[in-house]
């Protein structure tokens, strides 16, 4: 039985996450998106700290919060006045806009339920799930192991780090 502390904390977490989740991309200033964001990933770590992930809050904290925020407002001041030139969006664009999000949300929900279906199938027979078997799923070179799309994505990261430095460079 969960204390109802635990529920409020919750609770006010959740609605943290989702009203600067909402801000982070309705708002015309990028470097306030840029905070809002800040303030979501921070309140992600909350919830892996109420549910005793210590360590993966610390590492929400040091790697997204510390490390990815900065990285995006730095690249952010490199560019000179960002989303000035840019033109306001036509009734067109964001009726596509609202269906393309309208698709997401159907997309997330029916994986959200066929995945609980697999999931509750999959611990029953394993047992007991715990933090260490999901870093191991996750980093593993396994047919299911996720390393080498991990790894794809720092890459991808670090040329748009120096695609965006070349950019800058030629101003």
């Amino acid at each position: 039985m969960e204390s109802l502390g635990n529920v409020i904390m919750y609770v006010i977490i959740a609605l943290t996450i989702i009203v600067f989740s909402v801000l982070a991309v309705t708002t015309k200033k990028i470097l306030r998106s840029a905070t809002y964001l800040l303030f979501v990933l921070l309140a992600t770590a909350g919830i892996y700290f109420q549910m005793d992930y210590e360590f993966l809050g610390a590492t929400q904290i040091a790697v997204y919060a510390g490390g990815i925020v900065v990285l995006f407002v730095f690249a952010i001041m490199l560019t000179h006045k960002p989303g000035e030139d840019a033109e306001p969006l036509t009734s067109h664009k964001r009726m596509l806009g609202l269906v393309a999000c309208g698709a997401g949300v159907a997309l997330c929900g029916a994986a959200l339920f066929t995945f609980a279906k697999f999931c509750s199938k999959t611990l029953s027979e394993t047992g007991d799930f715990t933090i260490d078997k999901l870093g191991e799923a996750l980093l593993s070179t396994d047919k299911f192991g996720y390393l080498l799309p991990f790894e794809a994505v720092s890459v991808l990261l670090l040329a748009c780090i120096i695609g965006g430095v070349v950019i800058a460079r030629k101003r």
